[in-house]
């Protein structure tokens, strides 16, 4: 008798074209999604009881309790280049490869926190908001003035793919570029970013424009907290794409609302899909859905480059037993079966 096809769980719709290419290896099972969008807890549990594999996005939530139940589980293949949905350690003791979308999302990331940084520099949505309410009949000369970018100083906390881009980006409108990263970047790089490391505290103390772009762990957690902000100048901006945690955001909303900071730009928040109140009340910060790598291009190539991990992760394909981007490949090896 043939051996049974392995099983894997999609947790939702991602460009049906692509993720067809897993039921030519497995027995898909595919779930409506809850009305919210989100599962619960229990239902993530439910869905991983019985397969081998998974592919899922930001917003499922997969850790001890999820896969307590999970005996066959060896693979969760998430769409997205960060992973904090996910218990790496944990799933790594229980022998579960986890794997995630890097590079593919790099230049479309870092047009959006480029426009991000616009928007909330010269007070896009503020102007937008403030027209539409009617209120043009009372301009004056001074009305909506914002902060330049050209000629000005652009700090980038988090000088990886992402964060040169944008600092290529900044080369167009004669940005001088500052940096602060985990390791010097080599000088060949520098030079072609033109740009300058400095100190943390240096960092925020001559950054015009401030762009997070590092990665979350307890080590950044609140890396830019109450103390943080004030060390820099209350006409600066500050842009987060990177994740939600980097920042505090209460001392943020007060920053912004006591004119401690001009502006800032967000597009990933550390309760979301909730908002903070105290960011929804403020005028002077542009707030975006998580979007920034929300072009239909680039997240087709996230779902292939995920859909191409689980593929090669659970032994089948082209490059089966090396998936193209594991995460902790140390934690499970040796325990991939190729299916030859």
């Amino acid at each position: 008798m043939a051996e049974p096809r392995p099983r894997v769980w999609l947790s939702r719709p991602l460009f049906e074209d692509v993720t067809d290419r897993l039921d030519e290896h497995f027995d898909v099972l595919r779930t409506a999604v809850p009305e919210a969008g989100v599962y619960a807890p229990g239902q993530v549990a439910s869905n991983l009881r019985d397969v081998d594999g998974a592919l899922v996005t930001l917003v499922e939530r997969i850790g001890a309790t999820e896969i307590a139940g999970a005996a066959r589980l060896r693979a969760v293949a998430n769409v997205g280049v960060g992973y904090d949905n996910l218990d790496v350690p944990v799933l790594g003791s229980a022998g579960v490869l986890v794997t995630n979308t890097p590079d593919v999302l790099t230049e479309t990331t870092a047009d959006f926190g480029f426009a991000l940084l616009m928007a909330a520099a010269r007070r896009v949505t503020e102007a937008e908001r403030w027209l539409r309410e009617g209120q043009w009949q009372r301009w004056s000369f001074d009305t909506l003035l914002g902060a330049d970018l050209h000629g000005s100083t652009l700090g980038i906390l988090g000088m990886g793919r992402i964060g040169q881009g944008i600092a290529r980006r900044a080369l167009g409108f004669g940005m001088r570029v500052l940096y602060h990263n985990r390791s010097r970047l080599p000088e060949a790089t520098e030079r072609e970013c033109r740009a300058e490391h400095v100190d943390f505290d240096a960092l925020l103390a001559n950054s015009d424009h401030l762009v997070l772009v590092l990665p979350y762990s307890p080590v950044t957690h609140h890396i830019i907290d109450a103390a943080a902000l004030a060390k820099m100048k209350p006409t600066a901006t500050l842009v987060n794409v990177a994740r939600g945690g980097v920042v505090d955001e209460l001392a943020l909303a007060d920053a912004l609302a006591n004119g401690r900071l001009a502006a800032a730009g967000l597009d990933v928040y550390e309760g979301e899909p909730r908002v903070r109140p105290e960011l929804l009340a403020l005028r002077n910060v542009v707030l975006a859905p998580h979007i920034a790598s929300a072009s239909r291009a680039t997240r087709r190539a996230m779902v292939a480059l995920a859909v191409d991990n689980l593929i090669a992760a659970l032994g089948y394909g082209p490059r089966a037993g090396d998936p193209p981007t594991p995460v902790n490949a140390d934690a499970v090896a040796g325990k991939i079966t190729v299916k030859r």
